[in-house]
């Protein structure tokens, strides 16, 4: 590009140059011989009129003297010179010879003649016979009886033009050339401004945004390079700005717990936020695809057609069998066109989830307040009527029965504060330095004569042996206590139930195992949920709330700990939990 620039002002410098040389030279070339026979008239006209003066003392007899002047004359002008007279008959020329005069035709007819001897110069160009060239002829008056003419050849005219045109011509080349040289000097000059404008834009135009380009001069070569080093500073804070808002909209998104999707106006994806590649298990780019082939939900395709249609928002829940979506459809409308779609989708799973836990716990709940509330209110309303004045023994068994599904109520209600104090982290644990069979013995105690009246077994294992733990004691009470009940409720008569513990690195693993009638394995997973029974009319009769292993749970999570289990049907089963060591 510099090169081609650089040429071009060259060629058209070279082109003015020979323009303005080839208009002289023709100029010169058509006015030349003009000029010079003009020149040339001028001074022969002066010379005829000298000669003519000279002539008039000298030649007494125009037939006697003309001959010996003329040629005499024509030695000293070096031209031919001729005497005529007024009658038109030659008397003397220097061209030819006295004898051969006679011969020569009358000139009196001719121009110059004539004007000489109406007494003016006369002179004329034309082609003489006698000498065949062209000849200039000047004639002036000799005295009152004759003319005297000088000719001259104009061959002389034409080397002289010959000359002048060689002459002309050596001077037009070395103009050229230093027209050329001139050109070439001033392209250089010129177009070194433009060379460094052009090498500075190509650096902007590749990202160097801090090029900028020296002004040498106030022209508008210097106003230019002002306007782009202008220029290159507005588009690098636009660069920048642009850069802060994509990088943090980039953050954003990324950032986002919610799947964002925006799509151009014929559905095709544009941009993704790694949260929707969550969703949808897409690990490969979205980018470029419709959302046909993203995903095949007839709910979400036709959502989106919807949209792309109305032109409105739009907001559905979907769901995708593995996660239930609330998605939110926003158009994209610029100067009045549709150009897109934003999709934003927010996983309600886990509010799915609670919403459907809460529904269960409000029915558990209610389920397990209607049953002793139910009897206490009919026996309460039997003993009122009176209908049991004469009955004293059955009056103290409808009372024995209130007290017992009162004392259940208590204990459900007790338990559901325990399990909203453990769910809420409002229950503030106060561990200490604690011996674990320091809880193991307190627990037996407890339970000690319930086993008994069922003939089983307590073994104890690897108790006094273990580290101390770092727990609330209260809580690791009760958490023993529970699993050593469970295990003694649900294991037959003459079973056997042992209590192990034993270091695990930083941890010390308690484990209550019995000889059980077991649990299924589908029932494993949600055994420690709120109100889950394996076998609810049992455990009722059993006087268990379903919240005990659910409060278990949350007591040794909330020591930093895990609890398991582990059980087969008719094979007992093993539930054992971590405490950290003291």
């Amino acid at each position: 590009m510099r090169g081609s620039f650089r040429w071009k002002l060259i060629v058209s410098y070279l082109i003015l140059a020979l323009l303005l040389l080839g208009t002289l030279y023709g100029y010169l070339e058509y006015n030349l011989e003009d000029r010079l026979v003009s020149g040339i008239r001028g001074h022969m006209e002066d010379q005829a009129r000298i000669a003519a003066l000279m002539a008039a003392k000298e030649v007494r007899d125009l037939h006697r003297d003309a001959p010996s002047f003329t040629a005499e004359l024509s030695r000293v002008m070096r031209a031919r010179v001729t005497v005529v007279t007024r009658d038109g008959e030659v008397t003397g020329d220097s061209e030819v010879g006295a004898a051969q005069l006679p011969l020569l035709e009358n000139h009196g007819n001719r121009p110059e003649i004539r004007q000489a001897m109406g007494g003016a110069i006369g002179s004329s160009v034309r082609y003489s016979a006698t000498l065949h060239t062209d000849m200039l002829y000047v004639a002036a008056p000799l005295r009152k009886d004759g003319v005297l003419r000088l000719a001259l050849p104009l061959s002389e005219v034409e080397k002289a033009r010959q000359g002048l045109q060689q002459t002309l011509g050596i001077a037009l080349a070395l103009a050229v050339v230093a027209s050329l040289v001139l050109s070439a000097l001033l392209a250089r000059i010129t177009s070194r401004p433009l060379a460094t404008m052009a090498a500075a834009a190509r650096r902007i135009g590749h990202g160097d945004f801090s090029t900028r380009i020296p002004i040498r001069s106030g022209d508008e070569l210097g106003q230019l390079a002002q306007v782009m080093n202008d220029m290159a500073v507005r588009i690098e804070y636009q660069l920048q700005r642009m850069s802060s808002e994509n990088n943090r909209l980039d953050a954003i998104l990324k950032g986002m717990g919610e799947g964002v999707m925006v799509t151009d106006a014929t559905g095709v994806i544009t941009l993704v936020n790694p949260a929707l590649r969550a969703l949808f298990g897409e690990e490969s780019a979205l980018e470029g695809r419709s959302l046909l082939e993203v995903s095949r939900h007839p709910d979400l395709c036709e959502a989106c057609r919807k949209v792309s249609a109305e032109k409105r928002e739009e907001l559905q829940e979907i769901d995708l069998g593995t996660a239930t979506l609330l998605v939110h459809w926003v158009p994209l409308v610029q100067e009045g066109q549709f150009v897109g779609m934003v999709a934003v989708f927010h996983d309600i799973t886990d509010l799915k989830k609670l919403e459907k836990v809460r529904r269960d716990f409000v029915a558990n709940v209610s389920h397990e307040l209607r049953t002793p509330v139910t009897v206490i209110k009919g026996y309460a309303e039997t003993l009122i009527s009176g209908a049991l004045a004469d009955d004293p023994e059955r009056h103290q068994r409808f009372l024995g029965i209130i007290l017992s599904h009162a004392e259940r109520l208590s204990t459900l209600i007790g338990d559901l504060l325990t399990l909203s104090e453990l769910e809420s982290g409002e229950l503030t644990l106060k561990p200490v330095s604690v011996a674990v069979s320091g809880a193991v013995e307190h627990a037996l105690n407890l339970l000690e004569q319930k086993a008994a009246e069922k003939g089983i077994v307590i073994e104890v294992e690897g108790v006094a042996g273990v580290p101390r733990v770092l727990a609330d004691p209260v809580r690791l009470d009760q958490v023993v206590i529970n699993l050593l009940d469970n295990a003694i409720k649900y294991t037959p008569q003459g079973g056997t139930v042992t209590v192990q513990a034993a270091a695990e690195g930083e941890m010390v693993r308690i484990s209550v195992r019995d000889s059980g009638i077991g649990i299924p394995e589908k029932d494993l997973p949600r055994l420690f949920e709120r109100f889950y029974r394996v076998d609810a009319a049992r455990s009722r009769d059993q006087g268990g709330t379903g919240l005990g292993l659910s409060i278990v749970k949350h007591i040794v999570q909330a020591h930093g700990g895990t609890i398991s289990v582990e059980s087969a049907p008719g094979k007992g089963s093993v539930f054992s939990f971590t405490v950290k060591r003291a």
